[in-house]
């Protein structure tokens, strides 16, 4: 497995995803599945307050993957990097969205209890709030932090100007600034490389993507002319998986998995490698059912890409 640095601490380059644990992957085998992906290597895990699995709504309460991580990292915290998020809409409270003070001090509290931790090591802002000052966020991030209840903060699913705002803020104030940026990111959608991770790349802030492979998409489990594979997300969450599967798609993937197979990699390899490749990526975070899917990325190349295989990546994916 390879490692990066993320401030004081080495992160692996794959991080594990639990928005799928509660349903599809039950408590059961999702324990088991951290203690493979640790054992494998992986020291980075992401979660979020609102993560429940195929059982999530809006307004749903939520707190299903956290209780999961609780039990399964029981005398193993100090072997993962563990991060999770506020912001999203967790019941019907006034503190249950957004990220005023409120929110953060009564959401924090709960992720530690489920989490059974005393300190989250990267602490997400899941979206932006539009209701609350940025001054009295930070404020409030800086507190928690100096209590010790978080060690770093990061933000998600931000524009790049939501970022600069956010950034002027801080500097403005004094207060801490993010030092992570998780933004949706694949070949399939690329709008952040035009301004949002060149602007983490100049303020020196990592980035760790989301949705790298599209649902599955591309990792090549989708074929032309054949069914939709049982158990693939487009099958059991098909609104979790927005790419339409036609023919100019299947022509790119199909290219694509034959650069890949050039380099003794699967297609998924490949896309992952591609994405770890841009600037200021630390880590990918890959939503796995089986451990199968995580030893998949662990003994990669660390640099693969030569200047004439980007552009035939570009040709074929060019940015929107």
């Amino acid at each position: 497995m390879q490692y990066r640095n993320l401030k004081d601490m080495k992160v692996s380059s794959i991080c594990l995803g639990t928005m799928t644990f509660g349903t599809p992957v039950g408590e059961s085998d999702a324990i088991k599945l951290i203690h493979s992906a640790i054992d494998e290597g992986v020291n980075f895990i992401d979660t979020a307050n609102m993560y429940e699995g195929y059982a999530r709504h809006i307004g749903s309460a939520g707190g299903v993957a956290e209780e999961i991580l609780g039990k399964a990292l029981a005398g193993k915290h100090d072997k993962v990097i563990l991060a999770t998020k506020v912001g999203m809409k967790v019941g019907d409270q006034p503190e249950d969205e957004g990220t005023s003070p409120a929110a953060i001090r009564k959401q924090l509290e709960k992720s530690l209890k489920r989490l059974d931790t005393e300190t989250i090591d990267i602490y997400y802002l899941h979206k932006p709030d539009p209701e609350t000052p940025l001054e009295q966020t930070l404020i409030t991030l800086d507190e928690v932090i100096r209590e010790g209840k978080i060690r770093y903060y990061g933000i998600s699913n931000y524009s790049a100007d939501q970022l600069k705002k956010l950034l002027e803020t801080a500097d403005k104030n004094g207060l801490p600034r993010p030092v992570i940026c998780q933004p949706p990111l694949s070949l399939l959608r690329q709008d952040v490389l035009a301004d949002l991770i060149p602007l983490c790349k100049k303020e020196n802030i990592s980035v760790i993507p989301y949705q790298v492979l599209q649902g599955g998409v591309l990792t090549g489990k989708y074929r032309r002319g054949q069914k939709i594979p049982e158990g693939s997300r487009k099958a059991e969450k098909p609104q979790w998986v927005s790419v339409e599967l036609n023919d100019e798609l299947f022509d790119k993937l199909e290219a694509m998995e034959a650069l890949a197979m050039k380099k003794n990699m699967t297609l998924a390899q490949y896309v992952v490698s591609w994405t770890l490749f841009l600037s200021n990526v630390v880590s990918v975070i890959i939503g796995a059912k089986r451990i199968e899917q995580i030893k998949d990325f662990v003994d990669m190349p660390e640099k693969i890409f030569s200047e004439g295989d980007i552009q035939k990546i570009n040709e074929l994916f060019p940015a929107q």
